[in-house]
């Protein structure tokens, strides 16, 4: 009786520890309305997620992988499941991985995934799990899974019930695959990824280990057959997938799989571990022995709760409704998936943009950093609430640099992809320096820094336009949609994050050197149209210029994803000075305001995603970015499939709205100051690490004294009353508390 009692108790207390944090995550959010999330089952950081592809073989589903550029494996609005996939990106905005299927069935075996696939129902997702009813089969298969392991567990009724694996299927525009069945319980093999947006360079194959808590009745591969022409009469089969019964030697192909087949009784249960790594089958062996718990899929679904709890906890937040604290907790969740290790148990990993195999022993190899996107506020977020691993992404990227000897602007899985604009890594780096994350090897940082500040064009492999920008102060539009201005305002910030780090090391010649740079920005800035325009070599400005050109990411000359208004105040680094540039704070102040009132702001994208936080540069005029903030979070942010407002970013648009809620925002990279804004809970606590940080914890409490209550009027900070609508790095580090007293 006492036993029973202590696993009721054991069981309540997991029950209130869950419904404290990972019960207000809703995985769906983001599945829709290209946010590109899915709910698949992941621990924080995991390498590995095992996530319900239902992407491809039927016109019941909304979207197909390849009727259009499409970038996650999963969609709320499809319902044709063709398998479980296990490495998967999240939040991004090109195909990749999305591979090593599994996918259970009943009856004859067959390879063909619009074939065997069936309809979803009663779908279920809470963090480190997903659960679904297959309806073609009448089986369950719930998910879950540790760092390196995916464990999922089918019950089947009664009968023949099967285990695919398909290695022909996938996200990734690559194909290719290798498996081996080692015994009836277990096989190996290994599949081609890469080609990310659709540039050559970024091929990585991932190797995999599966085991079978059955053996099986029966196995075997599959492999799609060529079609045949003058032959095809003598071939039973031409263009067809062949099978090879109890075929344990290795297979090669593109359009190849596994099959194991069990006979079932009514409810029986078969689980299935997948260990995954990108070093080699043995690692990937290695890592399935030392991260599996023997087939018991509920402790290892109670451990993934665990380890979510105890990640959400870093902030806790009273008050607010239900649905705000889904939203706020599910965007930190969001935040928790990339970047993500690489290393295998061993320390082992793939070194950057090589294939040799280097080695990790005093903290973790990170691997996905979207860094155009995240360098603006995921990574200041990082390091606040969880600096530890924000100081090992440090280690990362400068580890990168020496493995390959260029920082990293959009990296996956130690391959470079060169998508997106300019040289992103500086400003992550800087800023967490002057966060006080200073535990990485500082001067092979600012090496690599000068080097791609300096280095000529045609031997730089992060600014290849970079001459005319250093001998003129500005990058020239040469092809009608080169996004030559664009690449220059991200250099810009750049480069005064580089300046910050110069004079952080009493670097004083670099100071006033970059600085310069960064500020050159005015060489676009147009008094006609009072914004920037694409100049050409000549230095003439573009003709028949737009500012609105570029919306709905359609292709504007000069800008990259965007209308010039949505770049109009991109330089975060020097507000005061764009200010005087528009003429006074009264002009900056009613164009900026036109931005939101006709519609110019783009909430889905990160060139603008600061702007709601500028009107706190003009004294007097700080409760329009209380009013703009909130009104965003309330259109754009819900608690349903289309709760984000467009791609995640790995992350970033997660980070706004967290910071959002919370009250605070770090408008630039490199300064460590947050802009101000009313929150939206009564009471938030931030809990201090106390490796990084003086203080415990960091309260932010807010008193209403009516229900709508928004506009700010009077702040105090331990006690004290605060004027300025911004407060310091340092001051949330002390610990203390920030008062807010709000009115109509």
């Amino acid at each position: 009786m006492k036993r029973l009692s202590g696993i009721l108790i054991l069981f309540f207390l997991s029950i209130n520890c869950f419904a404290q944090f990972a019960g207000y995550v809703n995985p769906f959010i983001g599945t829709t309305n290209f946010g590109t999330t899915n709910p698949g089952a992941i621990v924080p950081r995991g390498m590995v997620s095992v996530t319900p592809f239902n992407v491809s073989g039927s016109d019941l589903n909304t979207y197909d992988k390849d009727t259009r550029w499409w970038s996650t494996p999963y969609s709320w609005d499809n319902s044709f499941l063709t398998g479980f996939s296990h490495v998967n990106l999240s939040g991004v905005g090109c195909p990749d991985l999305g591979v090593i299927l599994l996918m259970p069935t009943t009856g004859e075996v067959n390879a063909d995934h619009k074939t065997y696939g069936s309809i979803l129902k009663n779908q279920e997702a809470r963090p480190g799990y997903y659960a679904t009813n297959l309806e073609k089969y009448g089986i369950k298969a719930e998910l879950s899974a540790t760092k390196r392991t995916g464990i999922s567990r089918y019950t089947f009724p009664k009968g023949k019930s099967n285990i695919l694996l398909n290695l022909g299927l996938g996200l990734t525009n690559e194909s290719g695959a290798k498996v081996r069945i080692v015994n009836n319980q277990e096989i190996e093999g290994s599949r081609m990824t890469g080609s990310f947006c659709y540039n050559d360079g970024s091929e990585r194959p991932v190797y995999f280990v599966a085991r079978f808590s059955k053996k099986a009745d029966e196995f075997g591969v599959w492999k799609k057959m060529p079609e045949m022409k003058a032959e095809s009469a003598w071939s039973d089969t031409d263009g067809q997938f062949k099978y090879y019964k109890n075929y344990t030697q290795e297979l090669f192909g593109d359009e190849i799989g596994a099959y194991f087949t069990f006979n079932t009784n009514t409810g029986e249960q078969i689980i299935a571990e997948v260990g995954v790594s990108y070093v080699s089958i043995a690692n990937a062996r290695m890592n399935l022995n030392a991260e599996s718990n023997q087939f018991d899929f509920e402790k290892t679904r109670l451990q993934a709760t665990q380890e979510w709890n105890s990640t959400l906890s870093r902030v806790k937040v009273e008050g607010g409704t239900e649905d705000q604290k889904t939203i706020f907790y599910s965007a930190l969740y969001h935040t928790q998936i990339h970047p993500n290790i690489i290393n295998d148990v061993n320390g082992q990993y793939p070194a950057m943009e090589s294939f040799e195999i280097r080695e990790t022993n005093d903290c973790n190899r990170y691997t996905v950093f979207s860094l155009w996107d995240t360098y603006r506020n995921y990574h200041p977020l990082m390091a606040l609430l969880y600096p530890q691993e924000q100081q090992d992404m440090l280690r990362s990227m400068v580890g990168m640099y020496k493995e390959s000897g260029w920082l990293p602007k959009w990296e996956l899985n130690s391959k470079e992809t060169h998508v997106m604009e300019g040289d992103p890594a500086i400003p992550v780096i800087v800023d967490s320096y002057l966060r006080g994350l200073k535990d990485f090897d500082v001067e092979a940082a600012y090496a690599a820094m000068v080097k791609s500040a300096t280095t000529p064009g045609k031997n730089n492999k992060l600014r290849p336009d970079i001459d005319h920008y250093l001998a003129k102060g500005y990058v020239p539009l040469v092809d009608e949609f080169d996004n030559s201005v664009s690449h220059a305002l991200e250099y810009y910030i750049a480069d005064w994050n580089l300046a910050q780090f110069a004079k952080a090391l009493d670097k004083k010649d670099d100071y006033k050197k970059f600085l310069n740079q960064s500020l050159r920005y005015k060489e676009y800035f147009d008094p006609k149209f009072g914004m920037f325009r694409p100049r050409l070599e000549n230095g003439d400005f573009l003709t028949n210029f737009d500012p609105k050109q570029g919306e709905n990411f359609e292709p504007s000359p000069g800008f990259h994803e965007g209308t010039a208004w949505q770049y109009a105040f991109c330089v975060p680094h020097d507000v005061n000075g764009l200010i005087k540039l528009m003429g006074g704070k009264k002009k900056f102040v009613n164009k900026l305001q036109t931005v939101f009132d006709e519609g110019l702001f783009d909430m889905a994208n990160e060139p603008d995603i600061h702007y709601p936080f500028l009107f706190n540069y003009t004294k007097g005029e700080e409760w329009r970015t209380q009013k703009e903030v909130r009104r965003l979070i309330d259109t754009y942010y819900k608690n349903a499939p289309d709760g984000i407002p467009g791609n995640d970013d790995c992350g970033t648009l997660s980070a706004w709205v967290i910071y959002s809620m919370m009250g605070i925002y770090p408008v630039c990279p490199g300064d460590t100051d947050y802009a101000i804004t009313s929150p939206v809970f009564d009471k938030i606590t931030i809990e201090l690490d106390p490796e990084f940080y003086k203080g415990k914890s960091f309260e932010i409490l807010t008193h209403r004294k009516n229900k709508g209550d928004l506009f700010i009027d009077k702040m105090m900070i331990n006690g004290k009353k605060q004027n300025s609508y911004f407060i310091t790095h340092k001051t949330i580090g002390e610990g203390g508390k920030l008062e807010f007293f709000l009115k109509k």
